[in-house]
């Protein structure tokens, strides 16, 4: 069978010399996959970002499985398997972040529409859910904290959970449901609470952290490209009674960005600077990114409109260190998609996805196949010939698994296998360590999605 490779001014782009250390064009989105209600916390040098796998196309009928993503510098992400098993076939949304009590990990996530407590001995799993009884069939099936029709009309998803200065648990849901938490982690204890708010009307993805004494409830109202998120302030408990700023709304779309519908995230914090972290709604349906920005505060305590960038947060300084590229080549390209937008809404975005993007330091971009392309292959040209001593590939639906055949060559016409393999493999990124020297390096699909967010270079 033959293969065709296209050639084109749309498939080509020319690169920086050599070795020149330029640094990340973008860190929003953070993460290069379809992920949505992200929820980061730090434990000893390690990122966690636990969050719902978007990009599988059926709205909330379905969702992809759970992984944990973690970073050292959030810029760089990745993940290795699934890290709840119970859960790789049930519908699993919006997780709380993981908190640690004594020696293990806790964190609530959403499954099949209830909110469940779940433990591990390390923040990256393997999680099982609290009663020990990893399993949803049979009358010994572990049991939700909070159904999906809530008590007091509150809402079994989107779990935070907190833990006061005293010690004391929260967890706190949709719809302002509220409760402290048994201090063993696994139920909820005392009477459920409704937290009053300003602002009436639907509200998901409940935010809570303390800082300088002052306890902050983020929540969201509408949906969509209209989300928004509001807060208030507590200087008694996290029950309140809350003080309601005039400015109370932090959030919201800026269509001169093009960045939409800031919706369920979390907040934390590095040393004294705090970040926000929230879905961005901008490719419509379950299609959603992971976007961090910061989080500031004024003299008084209240907290700053935030301003969403598409330049992020970098705070450690990463810079990008990979080879230079002259080109890069596909065997097809998938023709350009325009976001539909939903009612009463504006979306303006339009996907392009040209070889060249898997080179531009962006995690919102990718290249794609054609969906007809059997044998779908792309081909990325150095500006010099030198040593490669590590690829990194990010794939597109890296939780559904990939095969893949990595080769390099000197001429392009004699290639030599340096990578890959052929067991299906549910990870991001792919790392080859070829150590050889090369001028081109091909990627060949045996399995999985055609696509690439980004291929890394050193």
């Amino acid at each position: 069978m033959k293969k065709i490779l296209v050639t084109c001014l749309a498939c080509t782009v020319a690169m920086l010399a050599a070795h020149a250390q330029r640094p990340i064009a973008f860190a929003n989105p953070i993460i290069p996959d379809l992920v949505a209600d992200p929820s980061i916390v730090q434990f000893g040098d390690t990122f966690y970002c636990y969050a719902t796998t978007d990009g599988y196309n059926q709205g909330l009928a379905t969702s992809g499985p759970p992984v944990v993503w973690q970073s050292k510098d959030l810029i760089n992400w990745s993940f290795n398997g699934i890290f709840i098993p119970s859960a790789a076939k049930q519908l699993f949304w919006a997780p709380s972040k993981a908190i640690k009590v004594g020696k293990q990990y806790f964190f609530y996530p959403t499954i099949n529409t209830h909110i469940y407590a779940a433990v591990a001995n390390n923040p990256a799993g393997p999680f099982v859910l609290a009663t020990g009884k990893d399993t949803f069939v049979g009358s010994d099936a572990p049991q939700p904290l909070v159904k999906m029709d809530g008590p007091k009309k509150t809402k079994g998803i989107d779990a935070e959970v907190f833990i006061d200065d005293d010690g004391t648990p929260y967890l706190f849901w949709a719809q302002r449901g509220a409760s402290k938490l048994t201090p063993d982690m696994r139920g909820l204890a005392g009477d459920i609470q409704v937290i009053q708010t300003k602002r009436g009307g639907y509200s998901e993805g409940p935010i809570f952290f303390k800082r300088k004494g002052i306890y902050y409830y983020l929540y969201t109202l509408s949906g969509h490209e209209n989300y928004v998120y509001a807060y208030q302030y507590s200087k008694v408990s996290p029950f309140g009674p809350y003080i309601f700023p005039e400015q109370d709304i932090i959030a919201k779309t800026d269509r001169t960005a093009q960045i939409y519908g800031p919706g369920h995230g979390n907040v934390f914090a590095i040393g004294e600077q705090y970040y926000f972290t929230y879905l961005e709604f901008g490719r419509a349906s379950t299609n959603r990114q992971a976007w961090i920005d910061k989080l500031e505060f004024n003299e008084d305590g209240t907290i700053k409109p935030v301003t969403l960038t598409n330049e992020g947060v970098n705070p450690f300084a990463v810079k990008n260190l990979t080879l230079a590229v002259e080109k890069v080549e596909a065997s097809s390209v998938l023709a350009d998609y325009k976001v539909p937008p939903i009612k009463d809404t504006t979306l303006k975005r339009v996907e392009k996805y040209v070889p060249e993007n898997i080179v531009d330091f962006q995690n919102g971009t990718r290249w794609m196949a054609n969906t007809n392309d059997s044998l779908a292959t792309i081909t990325v040209k150095l500006k010099q010939a030198q040593k490669i001593k590590k690829v990194e590939n990010y794939f597109v639906k890296p939780t559904a698994g990939h095969a893949y055949v990595l080769e390099g060559s000197l001429d392009g016409k004699n290639w030599v296998r340096c990578g890959g393999h052929e067991a299906l493999a549910v990870q991001s990124p792919h790392i080859d360590k070829p150590n050889q020297k090369f001028l081109y390096l091909r990627l060949r699909f045996l399995k999985g999605t055609t696509g690439l967010w980004e291929m890394k270079i050193y």
